[in-house]
């Protein structure tokens, strides 16, 4: 039983070193051989998947905050746009902040409307995995958001995050102001420095632009990771420290 027991014992072992699994689900079976040859740019509106007219279902209610998912953004209150790779893990960072109201996982930065997470993962879409964050910029500043953004994932990886791979896992800010967009590139330059002169050799990739259409994710991905705290988090960052201050 001693030697049953040990060769158990070393199973177990094996099982726990596994590496990390890509960000699509196991459980969607053979359809994930659908996506190994995915494109490696973004389709422009003619080539992209068709879409539909009508929203895809989504969560009613905000796991973790209690709130109404879809609600109206408190006066006062901005909206912020992320991708950083894989929404689960992202969109915990961004509720574990002092001053965020509201995250919601979705996609953003693609011509097609309304995509399911299957046609987004096909990269036919030409969206990327976001996080929408609701925030009080008397509690928490953008450029505190920013800061979080650039040091939660590596900004350098082009069309990929770690092992997520494709269009739907590059680095992006949608920016809903002038204000945002300025400092959204002041930051990303100055952590284009700081990565340098940590002898980090990559170029940020990270896509800048005004927020398009917003697309809310289905429920299983809303706030993924409160429901099932084992899961999958594919976020990473460099290790490099983000400058801010009054010029940033």
């Amino acid at each position: 039983h001693r030697a049953i027991a040990e060769r158990m014992a070393a199973r177990k072992t094996v099982i726990a070193v596994r590496p990390a699994r890509p960000h699509i689900p196991v459980s969607k079976g053979d359809r994930t051989m659908l996506f190994s040859h995915k494109p490696a740019t973004i389709p422009d509106a003619a080539s992209a998947l068709p879409g539909r007219s009508a929203a895809i279902p989504t969560a009613a209610e905000h796991f973790v905050f209690h709130r109404p998912l879809q609600g109206d953004v408190p006066a006062g209150f901005e909206v912020a746009i992320f991708g950083l790779g894989c929404f689960w893990g992202a969109e915990r960072k961004f509720w574990q902040q002092d001053g965020v109201w509201m995250t919601a996982a979705g996609y953003a930065g693609g011509p097609t409307p309304n995509p399911t997470y299957e046609e987004v993962c096909s990269g036919r879409t030409g969206h990327t995995e976001v996080v929408r964050v609701v925030f009080d910029p008397a509690r928490i500043s953008y450029g505190d958001l920013v800061k979080l953004f650039l040091e939660s994932h590596d900004p350098t990886q082009g069309m990929r995050q770690g092992n997520d791979v494709g269009t739907q896992y590059r680095s992006a800010i949608y920016t809903t102001s002038d204000v945002q967009a300025a400092t959204a590139r002041d930051m990303a330059a100055a952590y284009q420095g700081a990565l340098a002169r940590a002898g980090h050799g990559g170029t940020i990739t990270t896509e800048i632009a005004p927020l398009g259409p917003f697309y809310y994710a289905e429920d299983y991905h809303q706030q993924y990771l409160a429901k099932n705290p084992a899961g999958y988090c594919g976020i990473g960052g460099t290790g490099v420290s983000c400058p801010i201050g009054l010029n940033v």
